[in-house]
């Protein structure tokens, strides 16, 4: 693997990350939203991710190889919503209430969209880190002759 390689790696990683960190975001800042129908109320978004693998795995490289990769990257997939369960409960006096008096709050999980958050928070971070460590690399071998 080429130092340059690594870039599109990390940088693919860092893609993947944000897009993760967004739909966190959005979880949370509709974690409280309500509506009176359960058609019309948020549901909890995750993104899917995938390895993309290199085109030696495509031929039918090795793994193990040592001249083949394991993956070039990360790829995103879509952004599904969660199928869990809507969270309805009975409160007539609320001006969203159908007329049984429900009102639907969303199926997010802020504990769980927060370690989301970090979890996602920390692979970015270690991606710029890996794209410094890179940068750095690639500055000592132009060091070398001098």
């Amino acid at each position: 693997m080429s130092l340059n390689q690594v870039f599109d790696i990390a940088g693919s990683g860092m893609n993947a990350q944000s897009l993760r960190l967004n739909t966190t975001a959005s979880n949370i800042a509709n974690a409280e939203t309500v509506s009176s129908s359960i058609d019309q109320t948020y549901r909890a978004r995750q993104a899917v991710f995938a390895t993309v693998f290199n085109q030696q795995q495509a031929l039918g490289g090795s793994l193990f190889a040592p001249n083949d990769q394991a993956g070039s990257g990360v790829e995103v997939l879509g952004v599904v919503e969660s199928d869990a369960e809507l969270q309805a409960r009975y409160e007539p006096d609320h001006p969203m209430a159908n007329e049984e008096g429900y009102v639907y709050y969303p199926n997010v999980n802020v504990v769980e969209e927060m370690a989301n958050m970090m979890a996602a928070s920390r692979a970015y971070q270690t991606n710029v880190e890996i794209m410094n460590t890179a940068k750095t690399m690639l500055q000592r071998v132009l060091t070398l002759g001098q």
